[in-house]
């Protein structure tokens, strides 16, 4: 990175900066940043640190006490919960844009959930000063991170309904369509997101073995095919009947 930068020209290196602030970041439109005014934007950006995640890399713990949020410029993290027999249940798959530990912060709890980089990931750590103060004296932020937690809230519900009224297969189908629809899939069809066969199954809620099992399934059908732990979609129809009930 130093070797790079050491060749950029003083206004190429001045522009890349501008870039990298608050106020001028694309990634601000997807998330509730959007709704500060740009003297919020430029004292939030004063006062960010961007950080670099491996893949693996906790970024924070279940029962961490937060002091900020993190807002995702890159990569993947999954948003897990401990359950009482020691599994990892994966609520959500967080993406460019996403805006994680905003709940706890505002609610000035610890955090109910670990965010575990599934990909090398680039996030930007908001100190909960300017969230908290924003909240406070800019009413259209609160409406709009009202809006965003409404929203996990009706995710929380469909996962609830999905948990109880559908198959482990149906589960698995709508998770591969999920990734392959949110995340995409690259030049030669497997899905961008890479998640172990133990994170398939915490996503759905089954165990390790079963979602294996399911995974050779669907691969015997020409549903699916598979390159070491890569998944790629061959018919996507199949899946969708199967999600579906047909």
């Amino acid at each position: 990175m130093a070797t790079y930068v050491n060749c950029l020209t003083l206004e190429e290196l001045k522009d890349l900066r501008m870039k990298n602030r608050c106020e001028n970041c694309i990634v601000r439109q997807f998330n509730t940043l959007r709704a500060m005014s740009k003297e919020e934007l430029k004292r939030v950006s004063d006062s960010k640190t961007t950080k670099k995640i491996k893949k693996g890399q906790a970024i924070f713990q279940e029962g961490e006490k937060l002091n900020g949020v993190f807002c995702v410029r890159e990569g993947v993290s999954k948003l897990s919960k401990l359950s009482a027999n020691g599994k990892d249940q994966i609520v959500k798959l967080a993406s460019k844009g996403e805006v994680m530990g905003q709940r706890s912060v505002i609610a000035e709890e610890s955090t109910n959930l670990s965010a575990i980089a599934v990909s090398d990931m680039e996030v930007c750590f908001i100190p909960k000063e300017g969230i908290v103060d924003a909240l406070h004296k800019n009413p259209n932020f609160t409406v709009e991170v009202l809006r965003h937690m409404a929203h996990d809230l009706r995710e929380a519900d469909d996962v609830i309904v999905n948990m109880s009224q559908k198959t482990v297969k149906q589960r698995i189908a709508e998770a591969f369509l999920y990734l392959r629809d949110n995340f995409g899939a690259d030049a030669d069809g497997y899905l961008t997101v890479t998640l172990s066969r133990e994170d398939i199954a915490n996503v759905v809620g089954t165990a390790t073995e079963s979602c294996i099992r399911i995974i050779s399934e669907f691969k015997k059908k020409n549903f699916i095919k598979t390159s070491g732990k890569k998944i790629g979609i061959l018919d996507e129809k199949k899946l969708q009947d199967l999600v579906d009930g047909f």
